[in-house]
Formats: structure tokens, sequence, C-alpha cells
């Protein structure tokens, strides 16, 4: 009986390729450790209520907002959707956002204001984008509720 040689080299050879994909994929840290984790994060939280609180486009939507809260729901929801180890523990977009009929456009701004943040603490393009297209597809849920 012959056998074939040639067949468990191409496994072996797959068997490490797909080794090699796998330790790869699970070295790659998560959006929120590459952002620096909570210290980071909350950094850039609370310099982005400070461009919300001197933006006059939208400021007034915060005038009467309990910003410690507002803070702590960011930080949470940033962290959890950036695969950190906090959990958000507040009202979903559209819950939260009920009965506001924010516009376009002061979504618009407030992006703008985060983005300011983001460049400001030099967050890399490639983790700015990760991070904005984890958040932009809340817009449904936010504007014109």
């Amino acid at each position: 009986m012959r056998m074939n040689l040639w067949m468990p080299s191409i496994t072996v050879a797959a068997l490490f390729a797909i080794a090699g994909a796998t330790t790869d994929a699970m070295e790659k840290k998560s959006l929120y450790e590459r952002l620096g984790g909570q210290p980071a994060v909350t950094a850039v939280v609370d310099d982005f209520i400070g461009n919300v609180a001197a933006d006059k486009r939208i400021n007034g939507r915060f005038a009467k907002a309990n910003i410690p809260h507002l803070k702590m729901r960011l930080v949470e929801l940033i962290s959890a959707g950036a695969g950190g180890p906090v959990p958000y523990t507040g009202l979903n977009m559209k819950a939260a956002h009920a009965g506001m009929n924010i516009t376009d456009a002061e979504f618009a701004d407030l992006v703008e204001d985060l983005v300011k943040s983001l460049d400001k603490f030099r967050v890399p393009e490639e983790e700015k984008n990760e991070l904005l297209g984890i958040l932009g597809p809340m817009k449904g849920d936010i504007v014109g509720q």
C-alpha cells in the first residue's frame, strides 16, 4: 500500500496558517486597549463635554443636563462599545433621546466636537475611525426622536 506523503504536508501547512491567523487575531488588542483604557476614555469624554459646553450651536441642549451623570454614561458607552470591561448601564439611545427632536445638523456638530477631542489627544486615524464607526450607527436612534 502506497501512502501519499504530499497530502499530510498540505494539511500541516494549512494548520500552521490557521494557527498563525488565530494567534494574530488573539494578539490584536481591543479598541478600548488601543485607546488607552479607562483613563484615556475618561480624558477624551471630559474634553468632549468641554467642547460641547463651549459650542454655541448645541450647548443649549445641555443647559439642564446632569453633566456628571452624562459623563459617566458616555464613558460607559464608549468603553463598552470599544470592547472594554465597563458595561453600559444607561438607557438605549432611542429612549434616552425621546422627545428631544435632535436634528441632523446638531448630531453633526456633536460628532465634530468629539473628533476635536480625539484629535487633541492624537488618537490615530484607525482607532478614531473605528470608534466613529461604532458610534455612528446610533444616529438613527438619536436624530428625530
